[in-house]
């Protein structure tokens, strides 16, 4: 059995795939239940996201361009990075001065209203 951490929309989940031989076929029935207690398990997946002042998705987009990284310092209103939404490219700025605990998405990823994209402490 292999375990992986996959995330959809967002939530974490933590799922065990079992290998089968290419002539077994009931067995994916009985692999369907081992995924399901998985969303129980999403809760502490979701715990890295650092203490602090956190800079969020204003809209839905893609990621274009990650303008800082772990431990720099930033100052208010400093662009984080750079997110597309409507064929517009938008600077998501730091809301507070501080230093960068933390980058939650990565370039080229699509982000919701709202998503974590980086931790300021």
């Amino acid at each position: 059995m292999k375990r992986y951490n996959i995330t959809v929309n967002g939530k974490a989940y933590d799922v065990a795939v079992e290998e089968l031989d290419a002539g077994s076929a009931p067995a994916p029935v009985a692999a369907a239940p081992a995924a399901a207690p998985s969303p129980a398990a999403a809760a502490p997946a979701a715990a890295p996201i650092a203490e602090g002042t956190k800079v969020t998705a204003p809209m839905p987009g893609t990621i274009l361009d990650i303008k800082v990284a772990v431990g720099d310092t930033v100052a208010a209103g400093q662009a984080v990075c750079v997110l597309e939404a409507m064929k517009m490219e938008n600077d998501v700025n730091a809301p507070c001065a501080g230093k960068i605990l933390s980058i939650n998405t990565t370039k080229g990823s699509a982000v919701e209203t709202g998503a974590v994209l980086a931790v300021i402490g």
